[in-house]
């Protein structure tokens, strides 16, 4: 037997997942976002200039295509945020600020645990070309309701943190430095490359002991400048005005290079360890696309595969109508075959969801059938009501049966 990829998934029902597309759709024309898609192929070196070539993404994670000329490497996209970057860019999109949702399947090279996929479902928002607090706000405020509201999700967290400007950051990494030369030969092998490369990653270890030595590091937010402290005070103030709950998270850093300013996260203790389902924060791009200036944007992803982990427990809330009513004909006999066909294409030319069991079986056994597919209605075809242009209609819920000619059956229905 051939079995599918390891951390992929078949997905065999996707009524919740239309659920949940639909709703969040419906609640972004709201804020007067966009839909929008970008290709699953792009050039390695999107990824490499935009996040980070000392990323865990792009270090380990990237499923790339090499090429004799490294320059035309392709590679499967790991995130969308550069994606809609070179897309509003490469474009010569004038819009600003743009505010685009896109959804798709995004690739990474991890080990597959419990809401964690190597091909994975991806909702991205991105509001570009904008540096107004008010409008991070907002957007986190977006986020939020549509959990609270749409999904009537209640277990979960929003934790935010400030990571500043560059100055801000210099200073900060200089003190987390010193700090963490106490501790340089008790910190995990990850840690000690990430102090050196990366060093706000040192954050993410999953490592007890680790946690337990940066409980005391240097917080970020103690060294923000004016401008930047004046911006956080601000965010805080103004989300709690209007009424978004959250707590500070001094260690959430976000794990990809473009980072700055505001970094938030969605948590639900549903989820077990890995308990983000939403990510996000402010970010600048747009030099690394190749264009002469940055372009101050907010954007936030969230996994489709954990979202639907916290709706499924949450269905009883939740109005999932699924597919619509069915209506089954029953042609007793292949002589009734072509006038099911008919009737069959009658009702779906008036917006009946239709099928029609042309395999052959006993009335008993397709009656069977019928009851196991949920269909509402039964219209049986014999040779009397062939005979006499009549259908008998029978109600799967009631279990009445009536007998109408066949010209008054949708008026019947």
């Amino acid at each position: 037997m051939i079995n599918r990829v390891r951390g992929t998934q078949d997905l065999l029902d996707l009524d919740l997942q239309d659920f949940i597309l639909e709703q969040v759709k419906k609640h972004i024309q709201t804020y007067n976002f966009k839909h929008i898609q970008t290709p699953i192929l792009e050039h390695t070196k999107l990824f490499i200039h935009s996040l980070g070539e000392q990323t865990d993404v792009v270090s380990k994670e990237m499923y790339v295509f090499p090429a004799e000329n490294k320059e035309d490497s392709i590679c499967l996209r790991p995130e969308a945020t550069a994606s809609v970057i070179r897309a509003y860019f490469e474009n010569r999109v004038e819009e600003k600020p743009y505010k685009v949702f896109s959804f798709g399947s995004m690739f990474r090279k991890e080990r597959p645990q419990k809401g964690r996929w190597r091909e994975f479902t991806q909702l991205n928002f991105e509001i570009v070309n904008s540096d107004s607090v008010s409008q991070d706000v907002e957007f986190i405020k977006m986020l939020d309701s549509f959990f609270s509201e749409k999904l009537k999700l209640e277990n979960y967290v929003l934790k935010l943190n400030f990571l500043g400007c560059l100055d801000d950051r210099k200073k900060h990494k200089e003190a987390l430095n010193e700090y963490l030369e106490k501790f340089a030969d008790k910190i995990c092998p990850t840690c000690q490359k990430r102090k050196e490369t990366n060093i706000l990653r040192i954050f993410d270890c999953k490592s007890p002991e680790c946690q337990k030595i940066y409980k005391d590091a240097p917080k970020l937010t103690d060294f923000l400048c004016s401008g930047c402290n004046s911006e956080w005070e601000e965010l805080q103030e103004t989300l709690q005005i209007i009424s978004v709950n959250f707590i500070l998270e001094p260690k959430l850093v976000r794990g990809l290079d473009y980072y700055n300013k505001v970094v938030f996260e969605f948590a639900s203790s549903d989820l077990g360890a890995q308990d983000a389902f939403c990510g996000g924060g402010r970010y600048s791009l747009g030099k690394e696309v190749g264009s002469k200036e940055n372009f101050p944007s907010i954007g936030a992803a969230i996994g489709l595969g954990r979202l639907l982990l916290l709706a499924e427990n949450n269905l009883d809330n939740l109005n999932v109508t699924g597919k619509p009513a069915l209506y089954l004909i029953l042609p007793m006999s292949k002589k009734q075959h072509k006038l099911a066909l008919l009737m069959a294409d009658e009702l779906r030319d008036n917006d009946y969801c239709t099928d029609v069991l042309l395999e052959g079986a006993s009335i008993k056994s397709m009656m069977r059938k019928a009851n196991k597919m949920g269909a509402k209605k039964v219209l049986i075809l014999g040779d009397d009501e062939q005979e006499n242009n009549t259908v008998t209609i029978k109600d799967m819920i009631t279990g009445k049966s009536e007998v109408v000619k066949q010209a008054e059956a949708i008026k019947s229905l």
